[in-house]
């Protein structure tokens, strides 16, 4: 038989390659795991690509033909200062810890909105996705992180801001204190994001069972924002109730971002000591409870 009429596997038995079927090892089986699961970290870091584009993607669909585009991360906690300097602190006289009052609210203002973004979009983001979690397979919590992580986007525009005010401020005398607790902002910042995630996990595991729980979230987030010193200082608290009052995981992430950022008292040991425990307890909780009920998603979403 001459070489143009050899079949490919003719040519291939003459060159001397062996042909071989794919081995039954190779394959790689799916099967659930019933019961309190770790997260498998590895698993999850193997599909970072998936998380980063997921994340990506809702930071281009949020400002997707919108006139002003990402000015709206400025926009949104500029307006909101303003509110609150006038009606907290010129007509109520809230006291702001020798802080003055525009910035004392803008720097509780900028974690309190990565935590409440964070938690909307973590708490909806199963639901949101259960075309892509129907068909292929990834760590469902690849989802909730990436939603987590797109707010730093606008966290990061709306810093801008708060560094152009502690500039204005400074340039007018204002004492506003900076050293090495300014160190420490990217720890607040992480502690804002896990704070966010730690709720936002048990609620995006609920919110596929229950749909109800998407119309809670803005109440919830309502009333948390009067429950976290943003308008006020945790000064106001009496002493004997603030370690209760740190249970609000929310209250040591702005009191300390507020401290790290612009100086004042430093936050109470106690009260910070407190809000540390509740977010590593709900967190180390919510991922053991989105674990275990991973493997229902697919099926109730």
């Amino acid at each position: 038989m001459s070489a143009g009429s050899a079949t490919i596997d003719d040519e291939r038995s003459l060159r001397g390659v062996s042909i071989q079927e794919p081995s039954v090892d190779a394959l790689t089986r799916i099967r659930p795991r019933s019961g309190w699961q770790p997260v498998n970290l590895r698993e999850l870091w193997r599909y970072r690509e998936l998380m980063w584009f997921l994340a990506a993607r809702d930071i281009n669909v949020r400002y997707k033909q919108t006139a002003l585009g990402v000015a709206w991360a400025v926009i949104q906690p500029l307006f909101t200062m303003i509110v609150f300097s006038v009606f907290f602190g010129r007509l109520a006289k809230i006291p702001s810890d020798g802080v003055p009052y525009p910035l004392f609210v803008l720097t509780g203002l900028l974690p309190w909105q990565l935590f409440s973004y964070a938690l909307t979009q973590s708490s909806n983001s199963l639901v949101n996705e259960q075309r892509l979690i129907t068909k292929v397979y990834f760590p469902r919590l690849v989802v909730p992180l990436a939603s987590v992580l797109s707010g730093l986007a606008d966290f990061a525009i709306a810093f801008v801001l708060l560094l152009v005010g502690i500039a204005a401020y400074i340039a007018i005398g204002a004492k506003v204190a900076f050293g090495l607790p300014l160190l420490l902002v990217p720890a607040f910042v992480v502690f804002a994001v896990a704070a966010a995630l730690s709720v936002g996990l048990w609620l995006a595991a609920l919110n596929v069972q229950y749909r109800d729980v998407r119309y809670t979230v803005p109440f919830l987030t309502q009333m948390w924002l009067f429950l976290t010193p943003i308008a006020y200082p945790s000064s106001l608290v009496p002493a004997e109730y603030r370690v209760l009052f740190g249970l609000n995981p929310m209250t040591g992430v702005v009191e300390g971002f507020r401290w790290a950022m612009v100086g004042g008292p430093a936050p109470d040991a106690g009260m910070m000591a407190a809000s540390i425990a509740m977010t590593t307890a709900l967190l180390v909780g919510g991922l053991f409870y989105f674990r275990r009920l991973e493997i229902r998603f697919a099926d109730v979403v």
